[in-house]
């Protein structure tokens, strides 16, 4: 029997394909349940090891997906394997679909503001079925109440946060409790994606797995980041072998 939840490096992840998933969140959203969902790549895993406020914050999170294959490779190293990917960029596209199906409301936090109303311009187009319920760039004074209370004020069903790694976990943590409802997920640089303003990757690398290369062939800068890939394999594999000896 395979367990609901894969803990990897102490990390519990949703054991889920993306469908069954975005029903889950559905089912929370009609039931006007207050939901805490990350996508959690290696960087986010390492970051916890070393930062105990930070992890702290993960245990707030009422589901945590495996947004990265160095994530479901690590599940399968330990021997308990995770069925696929549920990056937030594919989440956040089939929730926009889902909103659409059930004319839900959404709300948009992050981005630079030109990125910010090019992607609510373009998810008013493609979701015509979305009510927009508010939006907010990701450049706002941490302290200022004023964004928490336009949030709630709002009520909206979804809220994407895409203030990037680790500071859209750190926003909703700090102020989930303030909410009565809605699904809040931290999606990174996915308004940068959704508004075309930075490419995905093909398809093809997208199905090798080899989405990660195509951003760092795009973005050389993300070198440094990319380093914690060979220590996150390095320290599964390291915790497996103690735990056999």
């Amino acid at each position: 029997m395979i367990s609901k939840f894969v803990h990897i490096l102490g990390v519990p992840f949703i054991n889920t394909t993306q469908k069954d998933f975005i029903a889950t969140l559905e089912t929370h959203v009609a039931k006007q349940e207050k939901t805490f969902v990350v996508t959690a790549n290696p960087e986010i895993v390492m970051h916890s090891l070393k930062d105990e406020t930070y992890k702290q914050i993960l245990a707030k999170a009422t589901y945590i997906t495996a947004d990265g294959i160095g994530i479901v490779k690590a599940a399968a190293i330990i021997g308990e394997p995770l069925p696929e990917r549920v990056s937030g960029y594919d989440v956040m596209l089939d929730l926009l679909e889902a909103a659409n199906k059930n004319h839900s409301s959404v709300f948009f936090l992050g981005a630079a503001e030109e990125v910010l109303q090019a992607t609510v311009k373009k998810a008013k187009q493609d979701y015509p079925g979305i009510k927009v319920a508010g939006s907010h760039n990701g450049f706002f004074d941490w302290n200022d109440h004023q964004l928490p209370q336009q949030i709630k004020n709002a009520a909206p069903d979804f809220v994407f946060v895409a203030l990037g790694f680790p500071r859209q976990e750190q926003w909703i943590g700090a102020n989930i409790d303030q909410f009565d409802k809605g699904v809040f997920i931290g999606i990174g640089g996915s308004f940068d994606v959704f508004s075309g303003s930075v490419k995905r990757a093909p398809e093809m690398w997208q199905k090798m797995n080899l989405e990660w290369f195509y951003r760092l062939v795009k973005q050389p800068s993300r070198w440094k980041r990319m380093l914690v890939l060979p220590k996150f394999a390095a320290t599964v594999i390291g915790r497996k072998a103690l735990r056999k000896g």
